[in-house]
């Protein structure tokens, strides 16, 4: 039934439900994650997605459990999901447990927070006012959505239809992060862009 929602049109872009699950999509974050035994999540945004780190990450628990004490890692199999919309955040949670029967197998930690416009390196961005507290090796942003920023800068919001978002978080924690962590940017085409080359250390970088 999910699977049956209607996109929405180039010029709509606003959305009051849930975004329809595209399946290619989730089953490739669902390898990457597991191919490359991630063990900690940060996402930003909620959705489908949330559910499919949680299936990921669950079964890496299984299979990496006792491997993982001898790592530097104390959010062992978490996952650490940011959203500016409590609306979409009350889906995801309900969702998971309906999956799950009531009793998802991971920690999920759920963090609401607004989203301002802001400045980064002069450039117009936009960032969370709040982020979790946490070391991921694996990032996934997907938000925030640019319909929902709080305040101007310069008389300037992205409100507008023809604008994309632009987030600057990733680019504030870059040197927090460890080696080998992965990024997944979901379209996003012009964002992407802009944290690549403001980034300050040596990333691999991948268009697909």
């Amino acid at each position: 039934y999910e699977n049956k929602k209607n996109n929405l049109t180039v010029n709509q872009l606003k959305s009051q439900s849930p975004y329809k699950p595209n399946l290619d999509d989730l089953f490739s974050l669902y390898n990457f994650v597991i191919k490359n035994k991630r063990t900690t999540i940060l996402e930003f945004g909620s959705g489908w997605s949330t559910l499919i780190f949680t299936i990921a990450l669950n079964e890496l628990k299984n299979r990496y459990s006792k491997k993982i004490k001898t790592l530097r890692r104390n959010n062992p199999f978490e996952l650490f999901v940011v959203d500016n919309e409590k609306k979409f955040l009350n889906i995801t949670k309900n969702r998971i447990k309906k999956y799950f029967n009531g009793k998802c197998p991971i920690k999920i930690n759920y963090l609401y927070s607004e989203v301002n416009m802001t400045s980064f390196n002069g450039r117009i961005a936009t960032e969370y006012l709040n982020l979790p507290k946490c070391s991921p090796d694996f990032i996934y942003l997907d938000a925030p959505d640019q319909f929902n920023i709080k305040k101007s800068l310069n008389g300037f919001n992205l409100d507008h239809l023809d604008l994309v978002p632009m987030s600057c978080d990733i680019l504030k924690i870059e040197h927090f992060l460890n080696p080998q962590t992965i990024i997944i940017i979901d379209g996003r085409r012009s964002n992407a862009q802009f944290i690549k080359k403001n980034f300050q250390l040596n990333w691999k970088y991948k268009y697909l």
